[in-house]
């Protein structure tokens, strides 16, 4: 009776994981697409300084990491100097930001499916750079990814999607994010390195010492000098209240977001993590094309099937591998 119990209480908190993640990140994605099409006030303006969404995330995420380090963590002996992150700080501030222009040129879900497409750079770069040779399955993944992602961009998005966009162009959009995939994949490596080096380093840790550098960088970037775009954005929160509050709720559901994922590692490992964030993303877009009006043709949705195809055989594959470490020990 005891194992069943346990059992059925690991499932309760695996669904309260799986309801947090999705909940968090479907309404920050809304959000998103909500700040970044929106026209705000009687002139119809829109919110162009969508960058500044990476210093209000970064500043929300400071304070809640902060407080949660406060309550839970019992020494900070032993983790990575605050310091050690300004170089993943660099690139953690200019990839995002890179991620959320793009959607003034792509639509929201194109913007998902290009950013799921991490593989791709992380496999060219293992192959042309380091000489790491890949599996046939882990070619077949990356394969439908790559191909399903271009199927979707060659698609004709229908014009109520492109009346959304602030400047339509498919190939900056798709270029921005793509850069933004390889600044993540170097912003990824640093914090390996970093947790390597200092193994008592915290997930709350690690998210303050990201964040505090996000925030000095975001901060010299956009109110460095009197015509800084920070100063037109928070003019803009000012005229418009409607979207500092969009804003704050993005920010929060980012926040709340991280949480769960920190659970989530914690409790079932990083597989169940990713396993749960993938099909996070397809809901996403199902949401997009639904509640915010985006319109799929047949052919982008298939293009959408074949990408989370491949993203669910590289679960599998990861899976398998993992089964078979658990026999060797």
């Amino acid at each position: 009776m005891e194992g069943h119990g346990a059992g059925a209480g690991r499932v309760l908190v695996l669904a309260f994981c799986v309801a947090g993640i999705w909940s968090a990140y479907i309404t920050q994605g809304v959000l998103q697409e909500t700040v970044s099409t929106k026209r705000f006030g009687p002139d119809g303006k829109r919110f162009e300084h969508l960058s500044f969404l990476n210093l209000a995330q970064n500043v929300v995420c400071l304070v809640w990491s902060f407080i949660m380090i406060m309550i839970w963590s019992r020494s900070s002996k032993g983790g990575a100097p605050w310091w050690s992150y300004w170089s993943a700080g660099i690139t953690n501030t200019i990839g995002p930001a890179m991620g959320i222009e793009a959607l003034k040129y792509i639509s929201y879900p194109a913007q998902v499916l290009a950013k799921s497409s991490k593989m791709i750079p992380v496999m060219l770069m293992g192959t042309l750079v380091y000489g790491i040779r890949y599996t046939l399955p882990e070619y077949v993944c990356t394969f439908l990814v790559a191909g399903g992602v271009s199927l979707f961009a060659l698609s004709k998005t229908s014009s109520k999607t492109i009346s959304k966009l602030a400047h339509p162009n498919a190939p900056l959009g798709y270029g921005l994010c793509f850069l933004n995939l390889a600044f993540d994949g170097f912003t990824n490596a640093t914090q390996d390195s970093l947790t390597e080096r200092y193994p008592k380093t915290s997930a709350w840790d690690i998210m303050l010492g990201m964040n505090l550098w996000g925030t000095i960088y975001n901060m010299v970037y956009m109110f460095g000098w009197p015509q800084g775009i920070g100063f037109e954005a928070v003019q803009f929160c000012k005229q418009y209240p409607e979207a500092a509050w969009d804003i704050f709720l993005y920010c929060l559901c980012g926040a709340v977001g991280q949480n769960f994922i920190f659970l989530t590692i914690s409790r079932f490992g990083s597989l169940a993590n990713t396993t749960i964030t993938t099909t996070r993303k397809f809901v996403s877009i199902v949401v997009s094309s639904l509640l915010s009006g985006n319109p799929l043709s047949v052919k982008q949705w298939a293009s959408v099937a074949m990408v989370f195809s491949g993203l669910s055989y590289q679960i599998y594959l990861k899976w398998r591998k993992l089964q078979k470490k658990k026999k060797t020990t």
